[in-house]
């Protein structure tokens, strides 16, 4: 809908601007710290039977959290004009413009903090569906309000800065009741719970010392991001929202698949520590095969059709064929690194089980430094290849991005196999899905071909183009012996 109403222009960059710099505070101290700090510990009581310890637990970093992120959120309200101003290239209306976005999405990601404490008690109670459906809340608010503001501009009540400030309301709106569709299942779940800023709680201790070197990782990640956004403001008008689209249909597949494979395992993860540490080894090279099997065949269409794919979500309205180019060319270059970023969820996951935070923060600092090293040097190239009046400067950075993900992946692989053995799943494996995404290819191609000269509308060339090579790659990879992620219980 976005893409729809606004396109690639400023005011479309000022909302993909607005929603990345506040989110800073949702990446430091939401799902993926809390993940690494807070479950382990909580899982841990509960595997042990102290509930009422493990609800004491829960209220105090419930109480530390709120402290940290409205804290955060209010200092970000009061430094809007001055974030404002690092985006140097842009006219003054649309910094303004940006500062009072800003202003309202600094709440709403204090606010999804929170939700994600939520998600943290429903996982480590295996309580899965209702944590990861609760963030439909939030986009069903977002679309309702631009539902509303979309007619608005088109009968000329509205204009396109008050469709940004719509969109920003929807979205605070969204967060809170995010968090509320939660609320009445985690109260079932939680015993002794007192809300408090942990002094003398059992587990505090522990979890910060987690929790500090995730924060300070997830600076500097966070950091790569906001360097990405204005390292993107640099180039031609178009790029910063050209690279938050691709980096949607990019997470789409981690989220999918690597994220919720991590999730899910961090608690098993986390209770196979009690049991028996060596039994973590196996765990892990499951998750990883459970991963690379979804992951591989994503990049593959992401690579072979992905412009097809681009053009069926987003080719509508003021978002033409030059802006699907340029988006699946970002998206191609994102690609080359998603089975390795989406598998480096599921190492840190067991380096979070086994209580080290730092080894995944130092590596992840170091992947920093690589993507931005290389995209910075890579985008200006880039941006001379031009598509219409955009040009092609975001791959450079996505580029940065793919090869520090596979350093991210090898140096995790390395150092995790120092503390639990070898966890790798196995090479033959690996072979036949290539096999599987090989043939999916090949099929794909051919389909859209035919699709394309039926002069079948966008939508229906992506998904008949996709669900040929879903076909194709699923049913090869079964008779190859490789279709057990699919099968209940594996």
């Amino acid at each position: 809908m976005l893409a729809y109403y606004l396109g690639s222009g400023r005011v479309a960059e000022v909302i993909s601007a607005g929603l990345r710099t506040p989110n800073v505070i949702q990446n430091l101290l939401g799902e993926g710290t809390l993940s690494a700090s807070f479950i382990p510990v909580y899982a841990r009581m509960l595997e042990e039977g102290r509930q009422e310890e493990a609800g004491r637990f829960a209220g105090a970093i419930l109480g530390l959290l709120a402290l940290a992120a409205f804290g955060a959120a209010l200092g970000g309200v009061l430094l809007a004009p001055a974030i404002s101003g690092l985006f140097v290239e842009w006219a003054e209306a649309d910094r303004d413009l940006l500062t009072r976005v800003l202003r309202i999405l600094f709440p709403m990601t204090a606010t999804l903090v929170l939700s994600a404490w939520a998600l943290g008690i429903l996982n480590s109670h295996r309580r899965f569906f209702l944590s990861y459906v609760a963030p439909v809340m939030w986009n069903g608010a977002i679309i309702a309000a631009m539902v509303v503001a979309g007619r608005a501009l088109t009968a000329g009540e509205t204009t396109l800065d008050g469709f940004a400030v719509a969109f920003a309301w929807g979205a605070l709106a969204g967060a809170g009741l995010q968090i509320l569709v939660q609320l009445p299942a985690v109260v079932t779940l939680l015993r002794g719970f007192r809300l408090s800023l942990g002094r003398g709680v059992e587990g505090v201790a522990s979890a910060v010392r987690s929790f500090g070197p995730v924060v300070a990782a997830r600076g500097v990640v966070n950091l790569s991001a906001l360097i990405d956004l204005l390292l993107a403001g640099l180039l031609a008008t178009g790029a910063v929202v050209h690279l938050a689209r691709a980096q949607m249909l990019y997470v789409l597949p981690i989220s999918l698949f690597a994220m919720s494979i991590a999730a899910s395992e961090l608690p098993e993860f986390a209770r196979s520590t009690v049991a028996a540490r060596d039994s973590l080894a196996a765990s892990v090279r499951a998750a990883l095969a459970r991963a690379r099997f979804f992951l591989l065949p994503s990049a593959a269409a992401y690579l072979v059709f992905g412009d097809a794919l681009v053009a069926a979500l987003l080719q509508y309205g003021e978002f033409g064929p030059q802006d699907t180019t340029v988006v699946s060319y970002v998206l191609a270059a994102y690609a080359l690194g998603l089975p390795a970023s989406g598998a480096s969820r599921t190492l840190s996951s067991a380096f979070y089980a086994l209580e080290d935070t730092s080894t995944p923060a130092k590596v992840a600092t170091l992947r920093v430094v690589v993507a931005i090293g290389i995209g910075a040097s890579l985008m200006f190239p880039f941006d001379a290849v031009r598509v219409g009046p955009f040009g092609a400067g975001a791959a450079g950075l996505a580029i940065g991005s793919a090869v520090a993900a596979w350093l991210e992946y090898g140096l995790l692989r390395r150092s995790l196999a120092r503390r639990i053995g070898a966890h790798g799943p196995d090479a033959g494996g690996l072979a036949r899905l290539i096999v599987a995404c090989v043939a999916g290819a090949i099929v794909a191609v051919g389909a859209r071909l035919g699709f394309a000269s039926a002069e079948l509308p966008a939508l229906a060339i992506g998904i008949g183009t996709a669900g040929a090579f879903g076909v194709v790659y699923l049913g090869t990879a079964a008779l190859l012996g490789e279709g057990r992620p699919l099968r209940p219980g594996a």
